[in-house]
């Protein structure tokens, strides 16, 4: 037995389709033409639901200015409704990596979105003759501004759940700066004893340099508003009438709730893509410093007995086929590589914004896929590390306080009391005998017992820099 199809015809000839199916034959040799990931455009639920928003403003649009029926437009902003409300969603089957500057993923939108509106109006799947993918649902339209404003759209939802993220990592942070605020130790500069400070300083400094990279991230997703809808094939505005850029704009604002602005110069706008470059770049800044923080909780908990052991992170899976009670630190782990990956998608992202030749950057379907794994991966990577592993680490508290103690570093705190060339032989001492600091300035009569305790007292070593707050 075969299932059934149906007959679709385009510029190559007639193909049988599934007859289920809302796609249609444009979809199908997309599908043939581009098996790489494996990974549809329905993996992107955001993009589909700006798809969806684009063709219902334009609908809209199209409507007001009494270019549509409004019947077709009725049936047409139905059906994107029904998309955006989660809807059909599998029926958006094309590669996210294909040719075509967008162009399949567009004539997937507007298959399935012309497949229902006919069902809505009480016809088959491909009976176009009543309402057409091309002739109806992308009316005034060209991929070439329906691709990269749905892009945009899809991008600034995703940034929305990145930044949310971000404030629940940056929150555990800041909650165990409080928790170790009168946890001393030493600090460190190059991997060599410096001069002490507060576990909870160490901390808030994590909680801090989150905060301001959701302020960067903020700043950078303020720039994907501005969108070239109405521009069609190059920014011309070839074959959209007067008026229908602004109509599909303030349509598109009211259904995404975006402040959404035309660009100033459509041609300019069909071709750059700037604005992804700068998402891009605060994206592999983000990755940069959670790397950097992920390293540093690997390091102060290596161990647990031949490391640094200083604090303890949440044992969440054993860590050996082969070394019993072995546990490793698999969050941050995982953390590191997801930077990795982020800034990997930043050359993708820069090489495929150069390559744009004349009026159209042809390579936007990588950029969209690349900003897309770089936004999801470090949302569940933020996640992850606050939920999985930040929220339980604990201090080795007493091991903290020996380190201070027995370190040289102690020195200099007593550099302005007892001078650098004498701080400089206390060291030398002291490390070459095995001594304590304070041992060995008592015992050259350098400070009075009195001074030098009130020197050493914990509030004055790691006084100097900010406290978190409770």
């Amino acid at each position: 037995m075969t299932a059934a199809t149906r007959s679709e015809h385009d510029l190559l000839g007639d193909r049988d389709v599934p007859a289920e199916a809302y796609w249609g034959v444009h979809t199908l040799r997309a599908t043939e033409n581009f098996p790489i990931t494996g990974m549809p455009i329905s993996a992107y639920p955001h993009l589909i639901d700006a798809l969806a928003a684009v063709k219902e403003a334009a609908a809209l649009a199209n409507e007001e200015l009494g270019l549509l029926d409004p019947k077709k437009a009725a049936a047409i902003v139905a059906a994107c409704r029904e998309i955006r409300d989660g809807e059909l969603h599998d029926q958006f089957v094309v590669d996210v990596i294909q040719g075509g500057a967008g162009t399949s993923t567009n004539m997937n939108a507007n298959e399935v979105v012309a497949n229902r509106a006919l069902e809505l109006l009480g016809h088959a799947k491909g009976e176009y003759r009543y309402l057409h993918p091309n002739e109806d649902v992308n009316l005034g339209q060209s991929t070439n501004d329906v691709y990269p404003t749905a892009v945009k759209i899809a991008t600034v939802f995703a940034v929305r759940g990145l930044l949310d993220a971000m404030s629940v990592l940056q929150d555990a942070f800041a909650r165990k700066a409080v928790e170790f605020r009168d946890v001393l130790k030493m600090g460190r500069t190059q991997l060599q004893d410096a001069v002490p400070m507060t576990l909870g300083q160490e901390f808030s400094a994590y909680a801090v340099m989150i905060d301001e990279d959701r302020s960067r991230l903020a700043e950078a997703v303020e720039l994907i508003h501005e969108i070239n809808l109405g521009a069609t094939a190059i920014g011309t505005g070839l074959n959209a009438p007067a008026g229908y850029a602004e109509s599909a704009r303030r349509h598109l604002a009211a259904i995404t709730g975006l402040p959404l602005v035309t660009a100033a110069n459509l041609v300019e706008a069909t071709q750059d893509c700037g604005a992804f470059v700068q998402m891009s770049g605060v994206l592999k800044r983000i990755a940069v410093k959670l790397s950097k923080s992920c390293n540093d909780l690997r390091l102060l908990s290596s161990g647990p007995r031949a490391g640094l052991g200083e604090i303890n992170l949440p044992p969440v899976q054993a860590g050996s086929s082969i070394m019993p009670g072995k546990v490793n630190p698999v969050i941050p782990e995982v953390v590191n590589q997801v930077a990795f990956e982020v800034i990997g998608n930043d050359v993708t992202i820069t090489m495929a914004a150069e390559a744009g030749q004349l009026q159209l950057n042809a390579f936007e379907p990588i950029i969209l896929h690349s900003l897309s794994e770089s936004i999801t991966h470090l949302r569940a990577a933020c996640l992850t590390l606050a939920e999985r592993c930040v929220a339980g680490i604990t201090a080795n508290t007493e091991a903290l306080r020996a380190t201070v103690e027995n370190s040289i570093g102690l020195v200099t705190a007593l550099n302005p009391h007892i001078g650098y060339t004498a701080a400089t032989d206390i060291a030398k001492e002291a490390l070459a005998t095995g001594r304590g600091v304070a041992e060995l300035v008592l015992e050259k009569g350098l400070l009075p017992a009195e001074t030098l305790a009130g020197l050493l007292r914990p509030e004055i070593l790691a006084g100097s820099g900010p406290a978190p707050a409770a």
